[in-house]
């Protein structure tokens, strides 16, 4: 009886999902985003190719905007005095719904679109986060919902951000700072990953600073007594860091990165320099160990008798999630159903995965249900997340590599210059226009989302962790 009871609940579950009809609406936007898609595979493939890091992004940002001009969208580019972000808009009134690209790589990452480890040119960039594959997809959507307010369909504004240097200074900070989200609705984003599922998870908040040592040079044998390290400072500071460890939130990181501890060893350096990161999945705990970090460069510096200098880079916030519009995502990929995989991108993927010493089981198609949201689910951070604290943001991942891919990795630069990459990028446009097709078509949609935003954010207000202007041309 129980076996029976089970199976008709799963037979009535599977045929409410499947029961499920699309609309001439979304029916349109799936079929532009298939008219465009060996132009958006062109584009993706040419930015993969770009491999641009951080603020350097000149002819990534280029081919995106180029080709939301090309299909009638007007494109303003050098947007928050940045001159790889760009926005491309189309229509009139409400609702304005927005959506992000991304396009910029990882340094180091140079890769083939090989299943074994082989650079094209070794420690070139390369896209191990798949922001080739994220750019051209959201502008995909964003192209497909211009052409249903052109023709009628649908009343709104769709608008298209083009938000550079994700991976190292997060300009989306910045872009917030300059209103670029003031009039929008809901903004919808996404990211290229080994699973698909409307995303309701948050992510770390985070903050990023350089500490400078100065010291004075002196000969490291002749007369060490008159030279007062620099390198000595960042060594101290280096194993205060590392003891405080036991002593914060198990949920918070620090990390840093040497960048310069001094250039010959018969010298005493005068010079060292250290770039800190902080994170927690709650701004108000990671705040706290930032003050904390900060003070220890003091004592540091007093050890070693150098003067420092603390520089913030920039900060950002967790992401605020938003479970309704993570709903209304959740049955646009029940309505679009799994990705399908040819014998041959399978074998790439255990390719991949005995690479890089995983489990050889291929690809992961399944449609993950909607999870309940985690208080602390650990993992990476994202600028993103300060877009979410200003406006409604719904989230999505796609499947872009195989299951357990080690992600700023070769092993997804790999995948997101084939086929594998191109298939979540094509899968991931669709859902963003078919969601973005759900809020222009029905109002009360929207204002559910808005609610839940309000109440999340209670009366936090939010404040940009910058202090100045965007670090372009920085290394």
């Amino acid at each position: 009886m129980k076996k029976f009871t089970l199976l008709v609940v799963c037979t009535l579950a599977f045929a409410t999902v499947h029961s499920q009809k699309l609309n001439s609406s979304k029916k349109a936007v799936i079929a532009s985003v298939e008219a465009h898609k060996e132009n958006l595979i062109k584009i993706s493939d040419s930015i993969w190719s770009f491999a641009e890091t951080a603020f350097n992004e000149s002819k990534s940002a280029e081919v995106l905007a180029s080709y939301a001009e090309k299909n009638g969208l007007k494109v303003t580019r050098g947007v928050a005095n940045i001159p790889t972000a760009f926005t491309a808009t189309y229509g009139s009134g409400k609702p304005v719904i927005s959506v992000l690209g991304e396009f910029d790589a990882l340094p180091g990452l140079s890769q083939k679109t090989e299943p074994t480890k082989n650079p094209i040119n070794v420690g070139a960039p390369g896209h191990g986060c798949g922001h080739n594959l994220f750019g051209a997809a959201s502008l995909g959507a964003a192209i497909a919902i211009k052409e249903q307010i052109e023709a009628g369909k649908l009343k709104g504004t769709v608008k298209f951000l083009g938000t550079p240097a994700e991976e190292k200074y997060f300009a989306k900070v910045w872009m917030v700072e300059a209103g670029l989200w003031d009039d929008v609705d809901v903004n919808i984003s996404w990211h290229p990953g080994a699973s698909t599922e409307a995303s309701v998870q948050t992510g770390l908040s985070l903050i990023d600073f350089i500490v400078e040592f100065y010291g004075q040079a002196a000969h490291a044998s002749s007369d060490p007594w008159n030279g007062r390290s620099a390198s000595d400072a960042l060594e101290l500071y280096t194993t205060g860091i590392n003891y405080y460890r036991e002593h914060i939130k198990p949920t918070s990181r620090i990390h840093y990165h040497i960048q310069d501890g001094g250039q010959v060893v018969n010298v005493v350096p005068d010079y060292s320099k250290i770039w800190v990161r902080v994170r927690d999945p709650k701004r108000k705990v990671m705040l706290p160990t930032y003050e904390q970090v900060k003070k220890m460069a003091e004592g540091a510096a007093i050890m070693a008798n150098v003067d420092y200098k603390i520089s913030l880079v920039s900060g950002i916030y967790e992401t605020l999630v938003n479970r309704t519009g993570g709903a209304i995502m959740q049955k646009n990929l029940e309505l679009l159903g799994s990705i399908s995989y040819t014998d041959e991108e399978i074998a790439f993927g255990k390719g991949i995965q005995k690479a890089t010493g995983k489990p050889e089981v291929g690809m992961d198609s399944d449609i993950q249900p909607l999870r309940e949201t985690e208080k602390n689910p650990g993992g990476g951070s994202t600028d993103v997340g300060d877009v979410s604290w200003n406006v409604p943001n719904i989230n999505l991942r796609v499947t872009t590599a195989p299951k357990g891919t080690p992600w700023h990795s070769w092993a997804v630069v790999a995948c997101g210059g084939m086929s594998i990459g191109h298939k979540g990028m094509v899968y991931a446009s669709k859902a963003m226009a078919m969601t973005m097709t759900d809020l222009f078509e029905n109002p009360k949609l929207v204002d559910k989302v808005k609610e839940e935003f309000l109440t999340r954010k209670g009366d936090e207000k939010y404040e940009a962790m910058i202090d100045g202007p965007p670090p372009i041309g920085s290394n």
